[in-house]
């Protein structure tokens, strides 16, 4: 899949990302041909088998948009939909794909939503969005005039979902390098703009998260963090024992108090929640694009703001800092 990155490569080649520029090809060889992603030729198999189509119509601005109805007969409509579906699930979205409605396990656009009004304006912005699952929200970036954007996310399923859908798409200053933030080089100051949504309570230390993302940004540049928090006072964080809300990655939920000191104590500036809501089953759920338990099944039957473990309900936070 290296073929899909040349664009990127030649790009950056020069610049305030050159030096990771140089690392990109092995780092992207090194993840696409590890032994444990069993299903990977599987799902590279189904891009190749796309129909080689190319869309007439494309909005990113109000959704992620591809290709309309009426730019595919219905044989080659049903031989794309076949080999997206090869792809299930898809949990970030939802797609439109000429005919086909990729109605994603996440409502991406309702949180998109929420954290736009807040951002600095990101036209002609360099972005790097850190885990960033199969790329929804990159599209939305791009949509909202970035001049370049690259995703991080070391799910090579995410990957290729994302390139099947740029396939369709063509040529966009937009990529997905299927790695962890542990791998962009250290004290890179190269991005206008750095994201981090829902990926601070999977790692185990959230300051080193915090200072990895400071330092990517340029001075001046802006990070839009968003991650499950707690209600609760200064210094007040819940580490569950066990799995939360049916995950068992889960590490750190401080409480927006908290968790704005620590962003101060890494050295961001100006810290400050924009928006906090607690994640509803309308948002995440089972679809026939993503078929296996959702939120629903994640909380207590008896009492929905608590998680199945008893822990209280998922609530997101939107912080915006800079540096």
């Amino acid at each position: 899949m290296i073929e899909y990155y040349q664009d990127l490569l030649n790009d950056v080649a020069e610049g305030p990302l050159a030096k990771w520029a140089e690392q990109m090809p092995t780092q992207i060889a090194a993840h696409l041909n590890e032994q444990r992603y069993g299903d990977l030729p599987k799902w590279q198999a189904a891009m190749e088998a796309m129909p080689e189509v190319q869309a007439q119509y494309l909005n990113l601005k109000d959704a992620v948009h591809i290709g309309e109805a009426c730019e595919l007969d219905t044989e080659t409509q049903t031989a794309l939909e076949t080999q997206l579906r090869a792809l299930i699930p898809w949990r970030k979205g939802p797609y439109q794909v000429f005919d086909t409605f990729i109605n994603t396990e996440w409502r991406s656009d309702w949180k998109w939503d929420r954290v736009l009004p807040h951002l600095a304006p990101l036209k002609n912005r360099s972005v790097l969005d850190v885990g960033c699952g199969n790329g929804y929200h990159c599209w939305r970036m791009l949509g909202e005039g970035a001049s370049r954007v690259i995703g991080i996310d070391p799910s090579p399923r995410f990957v290729v979902q994302f390139y099947m859908l740029k396939k369709l798409i063509g040529q966009a200053p937009v990529d997905l390098l299927p790695i962890g933030i542990e791998e962009v080089p250290d004290n890179l100051q190269a991005f206008d703009t750095t994201f981090s949504m829902g990926v601070l309570y999977h790692r185990r230390s959230p300051m080193d998260h915090l200072r990895e993302l400071k330092s990517t940004l340029k001075p001046g540049g802006q990070l839009v963090l968003e991650t499950l928090v707690i209600e609760g006072a200064l210094g007040e964080c819940l580490v569950p024992e066990g799995r939360y809300a049916m995950m068992n990655n889960v590490w750190f939920l401080p409480s927006t108090a908290t968790l704005l000191s620590w962003m101060k104590k890494c050295g961001f500036k100006n810290p400050r929640v924009v928006d906090e809501s607690v994640t509803s089953c309308e948002e995440q759920r089972s679809t026939d694009w993503m078929l296996f338990h959702s939120l629903n099944e994640f909380l207590d039957p008896e009492d929905k703001s608590k998680t199945a473990e008893g822990h209280p309900a998922p609530r997101r936070a939107v912080l915006i800092a800079e540096v």
